[in-house]
């Protein structure tokens, strides 16, 4: 059981909630489909593909439930810290086996919270080609069912005003999938499971991103001219 003094107040997460949506439809043009797969309530686990650094902000701006990130701990910095903080996300040490952070996204998940994860462990290709076992870890542990999300677009570099950004008020695709199970049910946490698991997790997660491309009309060709400097 999680220390629920350490607990990022779910609150917080409502507010980073309501920034992101200010932010991303001010800034961006999101076409949200699926979002109705999304559990209504109880605990669940999103699991994003990770491209560009707005991914993380997308989905606290689109998702139809307040979610806390499980974070890079670089990225709490200055007066990032006590702002992530505040919006209840969670600052993770990807050098070592943090207890903290994972005590405090099991605590996230049995309070009936939404735990955001990005399963490639760091921004990439977005393909969910090479997965880390944490998302597996946590999915097991906790019995919660993960929600694939694909985003996509945002990685487009055509038309930028701002190197770093995505073209200001172009459409960005957030698709939900069906959320589903992990495991054999059996709650075993074994090296075998975890392997299993990770299998079965990078199965669904790539086939989700095969149909997320082909609803919303961005073909696999077609980002790959977009990364073309």
């Amino acid at each position: 059981m999680a220390d629920t003094d350490s607990l990022p107040p779910a609150r917080g997460a409502a507010v980073g909630r309501r920034i992101g949506i200010g932010l991303m439809y001010g800034l961006w043009k999101p076409r949200v489909l699926g979002a109705w797969r999304m559990p209504p309530s109880g605990p669940a686990i999103l699991a994003v593909n990770h491209s560009h650094l707005i991914d993380g902000p997308m989905l606290m701006g689109t998702a139809p439930r307040p979610v806390h990130f499980l974070i890079k701990q670089e990225a709490f910095i200055g007066p990032l810290d006590p702002f992530l903080r505040g919006i209840g996300q969670l600052k993770v040490d990807r050098s070592t086996a943090d207890r903290a952070a994972i005590g405090n996204a099991l605590g996230v998940l049995e309070r009936g919270g939404v735990l955001g994860i990005f399963p490639e462990g760091t921004r990439g290709e977005g393909e969910f080609a090479a997965l880390r076992s944490g998302l597996a870890y946590f999915a097991l542990r906790s019995g919660a069912p993960v929600v694939p999300v694909a985003v996509l677009g945002s990685a487009d570099r055509s038309g930028r005003l701002i190197r770093a950004l995505p073209p200001l008020r172009g459409r960005v695709d957030v698709v939900f999938g069906d959320p589903f199970a992990v495991g054999d049910g059996s709650g075993r946490r074994t090296k075998r499971a975890l392997d299993e698991a990770t299998v079965q997790l990078q199965r669904r997660l790539s086939g989700h991103l095969a149909e997320a491309r082909r609803l919303t009309g961005r073909s696999r060709t077609q980002n790959d001219e977009d990364e073309t400097p």
